[in-house]
Parts: C-alpha cells; sequence; structure tokens
C-alpha cells in the first residue's frame, strides 16, 4: 500500500527483451492482409486491341454490358442540346423516356407480358417512335449531330476498354494460386438480364 499513487519509471539503464532485427532484412508483417498491400498490382482497364477483330469482339461485349449506359450518355446530350431551344421536343423526349420506363418496369414485374412481348423489339421500337417525334417537331439537326457526336465516343470507349471477363487478380491461397476476377460474373444476374 506504501506503493499506491505513485508513479513507477522503467530503468533507462535495462537491457530491453526484445530480441534487435537486422536492419538489412526488409520488415515482414504478420497480419496476412499486410502481406497482400504489398502485392497490389494496378490493372488499367483501357489497351488497344491488337486485331481487327478483336476489336469487334470487344465492342460487342462492352455493348451488351454497358449498352444502358451508352444510351443514357446519348440521351442527355441530346437532352442539353434541346434546353435552349425546343421546348416541345424537349418535353416529347421526356415523356418517351418516361413511357420507356414504365413499360421496362412493366416487363419485368408482369410474367404475361414478357411472354407476350420481347423487350428486344420494344425497345428500337420506342427508339424509332422517339426518332419521328423529334423529326416532326423540327429538332432533327439536334438528334443527328447528337448521334453522330456521340456514336463515335461510345464506339471508341467500346474499343479501348477491356471486356471484364479479361481482368483478373491473383489470389494465393495456400500453396495454390487461383486467378479471380475482379467483379462478380454477372452473365447469369437477375439484375443484369433486367437493366438490359
Amino acid at each position: 500500500m506504501a506503493s499506491y499513487g505513485t508513479i513507477q519509471r522503467p530503468s533507462t539503464t535495462s537491457s530491453s527483451s526484445t530480441p534487435s532485427v537486422p536492419t538489412d532484412q526488409p520488415y515482414e508483417p504478420k497480419d496476412s492482409a499486410l502481406k497482400r498491400v504489398g502485392d497490389f498490382k494496378l490493372i488499367f482497364p483501357f489497351n488497344i486491341p491488337t486485331t481487327p477483330e478483336s476489336a469487334a469482339v470487344r465492342i460487342i461485349k462492352n455493348l451488351g454490358s454497358y449498352g444502358v449506359y451508352y444510351t443514357l450518355f446519348i440521351w442527355l446530350i441530346l437532352f442539353i442540346s434541346l434546353i435552349p431551344r425546343r421546348k416541345v421536343s424537349l418535353i416529347f423526349l421526356t415523356a418517351m423516356s418516361y413511357v420507356t420506363c414504365l413499360c421496362l418496369l412493366l416487363l419485368r414485374d408482369c410474367v404475361v407480358l414478357q411472354k407476350i412481348i420481347d423487350r428486344r423489339w420494344l425497345l428500337p421500337l420506342l427508339a424509332v417512335v422517339t426518332m419521328v417525334e423529334l423529326v416532326v417537331t423540327e429538332a432533327a439537326i439536334h438528334l443527328f449531330v447528337c448521334l453522330g457526336c456521340g456514336i463515335p465516343v461510345v464506339l471508341v470507349h467500346a474499343v479501348l476498354l477491356r471486356p471484364r471477363d479479361d481482368v483478373f487478380v491473383e489470389e494465393a491461397s495456400g500453396n495454390v494460386e487461383v486467378l479471380v476476377p475482379l467483379t462478380k460474373d454477372t452473365q447469369n444476374s437477375q439484375f443484369v438480364e433486367d437493366s438490359v
């Protein structure tokens, strides 16, 4: 009880009980997560395809994977170009976008409509109706300029972006190295089918 409230300081002259680490050896962390940080490799998703056939395959795969995003990109360019002067065309474009979203929601939820109406025919039909409405409302120049500027950008992106199937990471599990995809294979997933 005599040492209650007093602070005891360790002696500076006593030898340390931890062994000294040689400075010529690199630091080896004990945690496996810290070991993996040193093995981190940066994967760049863009590269130039080697042959025209591989470029065509990339375009087809990327249009299938990112078709919704490409469509939204072109739609946004068209929407912004219509804002200053073509108010009626803008209203028709917004209304057709709303109709398209409702049709896609109904097709996703109603099994009977899925058997009657095929989505592969519905979306091009709605795109053609939208284009006809824009031509009738005298916004054809805006439409063709938008398509002329947006489609080459989309095609360049689709050619340069490696498909998700090509991107793999080596993951060490025990002594065996396994190739693991960076993203979950979603080709059989319900969400991908609904969004395309």
